[in-house]
């Protein structure tokens, strides 16, 4: 097996490194204390190409592998994690579904401001009592003529409430044991977006409760076939599951450059506390665990490449790389020590943002539950 990446892959990593320092690192500390969503910078991402990474050429995109869009997400995640989860999700929940589903009428429509980065997409799944059993959503769309009307909530969508945002798709039951996409624009009215969340972290990322009262759309807004929406959801997330890991990859190689040049810097009784055995050991770990989660995020990224089976691999990824972020943004704050609870340090900034990283796209749980029943164990 082979899935060792390309001079193409290493000269893009550059690219897209050199951008995150330049454009992000200056700022990031600030979009997080005044909770700022950097429009122009995630413009900025688009005129690199960000956006279109993984998509067709012919709607503007660059037909690039899934593993260049990991290598993407994975070196701004190491200066911001707010700025990687718009990308992640732009991508991964906005743009793919359209692309993956849409019609030719649909996807001529919205993907190339998408894919530009011009424009961004929210994917309205998960709903109060319908996160983890996104099966049982409540969002209804009822056919009337040629509109569906739409009724019930969402929450927690990223990329819902920009400046930028052109719609969302959202889940609907529309007919007793039947859950379907649709596109619903924004603006549409009807359609309300909610003040955004005050959350622990991810500060500079969009996120809002949204709200759908007798909304009407087009019947063509339908994504796909009618009553797909579940199977098409579940298809999405698999690919997001990847992505998520390789965020959680950037996280980790952040804590553990951050942690290795303070290890080196920082005296205490007269030497580096990297010669004590106890921070010695700290950076250790993070190194294996870096490691470790980097191998399985491209092994997951190369088998879907690969046109192999990854849905396995996807869960046994994002477990491992966002419970080793965690646990590695603990240890680094550690090894910082009072610097580290300071806000400002980006070993703090990492702390916060990192704990959703085990919930979002599927929690821990989740992914425990996808990798037992791959493993052939009976569902309860």
């Amino acid at each position: 097996m082979d899935f060792a990446q390309s001079e193409e892959h290493d000269a893009f990593r550059k690219v897209v490194g050199e951008f995150a320092d330049a454009e992000i690192a200056p700022y990031a500390e600030e979009w997080d204390r005044t909770h700022e969503f950097p429009a122009d910078t995630v413009r900025k991402m688009g005129d690199l190409g960000l956006f279109g990474l993984p998509f067709s050429e012919k709607y503007g995109g660059s037909g690039a592998d899934f593993t260049t869009l990991c290598i993407a997400i994975e070196e701004i995640a190491r200066i911001d994690q707010s700025l990687a989860i718009t990308l992640e999700a732009a991508t991964g929940l906005g743009i793919n579904p359209i692309h993956e589903f849409g019609s030719d009428a649909q996807k001529e429509r919205w993907l190339p401001d998408l894919v530009a980065g011009r424009a961004l997409a929210g994917f309205g799944l998960t709903e109060a009592e319908s996160g983890s059993d996104a099966g049982r959503t409540r969002t209804t769309a009822e056919l009337d003529g040629d509109e569906w009307v739409i009724n019930g909530s969402k929450a927690f969508i990223t990329n819902s409430g920009t400046e930028m945002t052109s719609l969302v798709t959202i889940t609907a039951r529309t007919g007793p044991e039947e859950i379907s996409t649709i596109i619903v624009p924004s603006g549409t009215p009807g359609f309300e977006v909610e003040p955004g969340y005050r959350k622990m972290g991810w500060h500079a990322s969009d996120t809002h409760g949204l709200v759908f009262s007798d909304c009407r759309v087009p019947a063509e807004n339908l994504l796909g076939d009618r009553g797909r929406g579940f199977r098409q959801f579940l298809s999405t997330l698999d690919d997001g599951r990847i992505a998520i890991a390789a965020l959680a990859v950037g996280v980790l190689r952040s804590c553990l450059e951050e942690s290795l040049g303070y290890a080196k810097e920082r005296h205490s009784f007269g030497k580096p506390i990297g010669s004590y055995q106890a921070i010695a050991f700290k950076v250790a770990d993070l190194e294996v665990m870096t490691e470790a989660a980097r191998l399985l995020v491209y092994k997951a990224a190369w088998l879907k490449d690969s046109g192999q089976p990854f849905k396995q691999a996807a869960a046994v990824a994002k477990l491992y790389a966002t419970e080793a972020a965690v646990t590695a943004t603990r240890e680094a704050t550690q090894i910082f020590g009072g610097y580290g609870f300071m806000d400002e340090s980006l070993v703090a900034r990492h702390y916060r943002d990192a704990k959703v990283l085990e919930i979002g796209e599927g929690t821990s749980e989740v992914q425990r539950l996808v990798i037992s029943r791959g493993l052939g164990l009976p569902v309860e």
